[in-house]
């Protein structure tokens, strides 16, 4: 273990409440790594008003905690609209932020920090930045991968080329520019080097999400028979595309042998067409929970139909935590050390995963022997606390290489 280090973390989502992926992870890195150096955060929000108490939560952790407003993506602005003629992806364009650009330079020219660690949405702002060394957490090319080669038609692709062109282009900068770089599956890292040559000689952890064991040990109710669930904002478009695959093609297939199935989709749905999903009896949109965990531990079964995107799934995580039985797509299991049929179940055709989410309604046996493997897994191999020491180690090594060159 080296010694203790200044570190300053760079957010894209305010880490409190932890009540998404990206959150979570923030929250619970920045956690465990504060009881070992001193963290200095700096994040964007939402909720500037109320800011001020969910800074409170965050004194234990971190030295200072400052917050700039956040800037959504519009494509109808005249940043975004100009964007399309930059060679950086114009949502960067349009959601650039001058006061957070400033705010970090300002706080590392006053500050000594050893280290910088840039997370999710925030890479573009440090790639400049010069004294502490630089690392670039969760980086991915997986989901701008699989939306593109997704389109069928050439017009769309012709649509989307632009776009994953440019990305690639990003990802390429971000790997020059910082010292190592941080993915979440060992596949995530397979694609960057695939497209970066220059990752191949740059220090890098496969640092997958996790779980805070303890938060998921106790009772949160006894399992409704003939209940399903998704949990996930249908904001994010891998999670809109995952249920309207699911409604349409697996949903009636289900319906067919249980038409008393209930499926609970969970999370934030403000400004999603939701009227464009397929119309389908006993489906429940739940909106935004304070508490997910009630609702995944009351179902027998957690889909997680997913077919684009990259890194590991929190929901199939939290969901074994709970020891809520899942049935994945191949995609939506990627980057996760699971074993079908011992701990999971995948299936990636309709029929297929419909098959597998009637097994687990039919048999007990299966879904306790799915339920035991998972909450096993997951403590064993996915808990927060050894995530964030494979992150540890990382900084280690490249203060370590800056003290070697020094």
């Amino acid at each position: 273990m080296c010694k203790k280090m200044k570190v300053l973390v760079l957010s894209g989502w305010f880490p409190y409440p932890p009540d998404n992926g990206s959150k979570i992870r923030a929250f619970n890195l920045i956690r465990q790594m504060a009881s070992r150096h001193e963290i200095t955060l700096i994040s964007f929000s939402d909720d500037l008003p109320g800011h001020s108490e969910r800074k409170a939560f965050l004194r234990p952790y971190c030295r200072q905690v400052h917050i700039v407003p956040s800037i959504h993506f519009n494509p109808h602005r005249w940043r975004a609209i100009l964007g399309a003629l930059s060679l950086t992806p114009r949502f960067v364009i349009d959601t650039f932020s001058v006061e957070m650009q400033q705010a970090i330079e300002h706080l590392t020219k006053e500050n000594d920090f050893d280290v910088l660690i840039a997370l999710e949405g925030t890479a573009f702002y440090a790639k400049d930045i010069k004294g502490p060394l630089k690392v670039v957490d969760d980086l991915q090319l997986a989901s701008w991968r699989d939306a593109f080669s997704g389109q069928l038609g050439l017009m769309a692709r012709l649509r989307y080329g632009p776009a994953w062109w440019k990305f690639k282009r990003m990802v390429r900068q971000f790997v020059d520019a910082f010292d190592a770089y941080v993915v979440v599956s060992d596949r995530e890292r397979e694609h960057i080097e695939a497209v970066v040559p220059l990752a191949l000689s740059k220090p890098s952890a496969v640092i997958p999400n996790g779980v805070d064991w303890g938060s998921y040990v106790g009772d949160f109710g006894a399992p409704r028979p003939e209940s399903l669930v998704f949990s996930g904002a249908l904001t994010f478009f891998a999670n809109l595309w995952a249920m309207e695959f699911f409604l349409r093609d697996i949903h009636p297939l289900i319906k067919r042998k249980r038409p008393g199935v209930v499926l609970r989709i969970t999370g934030k749905t403000t400004g999603v067409p939701l009227e464009k999903l397929p119309k389908r009896d006993g489906v429940i949109f739940t909106g935004y929970l304070d508490d997910i965990r009630p609702c995944i531990a009351q179902s027998w079964v957690s889909v997680v139909p997913l077919n684009i995107g990259g890194g590991t799934r929190l929901k199939i995580l939290e969901a074994m935590a709970l020891g809520t039985p899942v049935v994945s797509t191949s995609k939506g299991a990627e980057g996760l050390e699971v074993t079908p049929g011992e701990d999971i179940l995948i299936a990636d055709e309709p029929t297929e995963f419909a098959d597998a989410v009637l097994r687990l309604l039919d048999d007990q046996a299966l879904r306790a022997k799915l339920a035991a493997h998972g909450r096993r897994l997951v403590k064993e191999r996915y808990s927060w606390e050894t995530c964030a020491q494979k992150l540890e180690q990382l900084l280690c090594q490249v203060v370590e290489q800056r003290k070697g060159i020094e």
